[in-house]
């Protein structure tokens, strides 16, 4: 069909420079994740090593992602179609890369009451093979909630000195105290909270099998405590509130807890954390970082 078509990327370049990367970007792609079908794009690219070459097959590179469409998402899928890459591009290019960006919908229960919901999290898997070396990264970001420590303490602080005007110089009785608590005239001051991110660059082991989505974030939720949620009832927000309250952080609580519950996993083996609090107090938001690697 093409012995008379001519086929001007064949034809040696007039600027003989070797590029590192070339490819497509923002491919619509299927994925199967754990027997679902979700909606990706993909950054799909090769090496360009031949100085002298003019450019790349990028009709080989898309029509070797339709095997993603045909199997369980796995780091031997993502291999398989690296190598798939390289071997239409031999003489070529030595390096292949794949980038996926998708959103991953779990239902996630209430604290108390038996509703549940959906919530997404923004997922990208970065992949990139040079001779037998696979490097897969996965990239998380996970909401939640934060209450900061500083406003905590100076409503604390206000609440005592409302209690003393109120208070000073009579009896206490228990149920006088307990009403008061509970009256808007108590309760004068309370702490900012906020949505943040958790935003998590993780580097898998080589040995790694499968993409453990769920397992990490389960686990990075935990360690914050305060994950956002989705349906609820008065009982799950008061459990909440509640929630909040136990787990007062700064960025840097936040980014300290999850760098503490990464290392303990052994399908990871490096990363970068990010935590991202859009202040509710400033126009701007706090953040702090964290980086490991296993040595």
């Amino acid at each position: 069909m093409t012995a008379f078509l001519p086929d001007i990327a064949c034809q040696p370049t007039h600027l003989p420079v070797p590029l590192h990367w070339v490819g497509m970007q923002g491919i619509a792609v299927p994925l199967q994740i754990a027997g679902e079908r979700v909606a990706a794009f993909a950054d799909a690219g090769v090496s360009l090593d031949d100085a002298e070459a003019r450019g790349i097959h990028m009709s080989r590179l898309y029509l070797a992602l339709e095997v993603l469409a045909e199997a369980e998402l796995s780091p031997a899928l993502l291999r398989e179609t690296l190598g798939q890459f390289l071997m239409s591009h031999a003489q070529l290019s030595c390096q292949a890369s794949l980038a996926l960006r998708f959103e991953l919908m779990l239902r996630r229960p209430a604290l108390v009451s038996p509703l549940r919901g959906w919530k997404r999290y923004a997922c990208e898997i970065h992949a990139q093979l040079e001779g037998d070396e696979l490097a897969l990264a996965l990239h998380l970001s996970l909401p939640y909630s934060s209450t900061c420590p500083c406003s905590a303490a100076l409503a604390r602080q206000l609440i005592q000195q409302r209690f003393d005007a109120d208070f000073a110089g009579r009896a206490l009785q228990a149920e006088e105290v307990r009403a008061w608590l509970g009256s808007p005239q108590g309760i004068v001051a309370t702490p900012h909270s906020q949505r943040s991110e958790a935003q998590l660059r993780l580097r898998l082991a080589p040995e790694a099998t499968a993409f453990p989505f769920n397992e990490l974030i389960d686990h990075a939720e935990t360690a914050l405590g305060t994950a956002v949620q989705t349906a609820v009832k008065r009982a799950d927000e008061q459990a909440f509130a509640l929630a909040n309250g136990q787990n007062l952080m700064f960025c840097e609580d936040a980014a300290r807890r999850l760098h503490q519950a990464l290392v303990q996993r052994e399908e990871v083996s490096g990363f970068e954390v990010r935590a991202v609090h859009a202040e509710s107090l400033h126009a701007h938001d706090a953040v702090a970082v964290s980086r490991w690697a296993r040595p």
